[in-house]
């Protein structure tokens, strides 16, 4: 009989939903992630926006039941038949639909495949690894995006949006770090000690943002990284600079762009839209080595919270309702 270990089930029958603390087995993993080829200890994990959207039943996440949640994880292999992988080796897994349609790593052990994972880079240990997690990748890719469009740290202010969250917070160390005068935006006034400590020059009143405005607006930023969406991004792009770039990566105001081609034909902004799911593992390669070599650590340990993977059904709603700072570490093991 394989040792059990602990997960976070998700089941779903005659349209009645629950989510629990289980014990599950090797038996399971096969069963249920079948095409994995690699098998991963996982030693943390971490709630995303998505993991709370799936944990909290809140949005159609989840398209194959049971699920375990989880779209990161970080760990030791412990048996692979893939070539580029071994028993010993510490590996991150992001995205791939991974808690969506293939069992994730808000569990003891995931059963992947192993085109999925990344080498975990030296540097950096599991925990921070999943302090870091998708909202932190995402934030290195949005980073990247902006270098790629010619967005120089001497060529003006940076926005963050969303910026007390998880993406928003990475984002503020990283440009920080790099050189880039960042103004963040929050609706947590009270945050603004912490953005500052992070990195951020000034901070800003979200609702300056949130709500219509017009199409073209007093030109103001060189690149602008956002997590929101909707009418947020919108002014944003009214606001960016000639010639300036908009990394866009998130939704928590809304999917709708309540925007005009103004900003784009008239000064030649840039929005640059920014996946973490699929990103091809050239990409993620790049990305984790610089996050290893470019994040202050003691930044990234400033905004993360640990919790048990026992606590993560009572975080998910506080995620969904922008209560969490920064990052959230599970242990699963606690």
């Amino acid at each position: 009989m394989s040792a059990a270990f602990r997960a976070l089930l998700l089941e779903k029958n005659n349209d009645v939903f629950s989510v629990s603390l289980r014990d599950l087995t090797d038996t399971d993993l096969s069963q249920q992630a079948a095409d994995g080829d690699v098998v991963v200890r996982i030693a943390h994990s971490t709630i995303n926006y998505k993991d709370g959207l799936a944990i909290a039943n809140k949005s159609p996440v989840v398209r194959k039941w049971p699920m375990v949640p989880g779209i990161d994880g970080a760990g030791v292999v412990e048996s692979s038949t893939h070539a580029g992988f071994k028993p010993g080796d510490a590996v991150v897994l992001n995205g791939f639909g991974v808690g969506e349609t293939h069992w994730g790593c808000l569990a003891g052990k995931a059963r992947l495949k192993g085109d999925w994972l990344v080498p975990l880079p030296a540097k950096l240990s599991t925990r921070h690894a999943m302090a870091i997690g998708t909202a932190g990748y995402t934030a290195m890719l949005c980073v990247m995006a902006l270098e790629s469009q010619g967005v120089k740290p001497d060529g003006g202010e940076v926005l963050v949006t969303g910026a007390a969250g998880g993406v928003g917070s990475v984002a503020i160390a990283l440009l920080s770090g790099l050189g880039y005068t960042v103004v963040a935006s929050t609706g947590r006034a009270e945050e603004a000690p912490y953005l500052k400590q992070l990195g951020a020059t000034d901070v800003i009143d979200r609702a300056t943002l949130s709500a219509p405005g017009k199409p073209l607006q007093k030109e103001r930023w060189a690149g602008v990284v956002d997590a929101v969406g909707s009418h947020t991004l919108a002014n944003a792009c009214a606001q960016t600079r000639y010639r300036g770039a908009v990394a866009a990566c998130g939704l928590a105001q809304g999917m709708d762009f309540p925007s005009s081609v103004a900003p784009f034909i008239l000064r030649g902004v840039r929005l640059i839209g920014v996946d973490s799911v699929m990103c091809p593992r050239s990409d993620r390669l790049i990305a984790w080595e610089r996050l290893a070599r470019e994040l202050d650590l003691a930044k990234l340990d400033a905004m993360t919270t640990e919790i048990g993977l026992q606590d993560a059904i009572a975080w998910a709603p506080k995620i969904l309702a922008g209560q969490v700072r920064g990052r959230l570490v599970v242990d699963v093991a606690a």
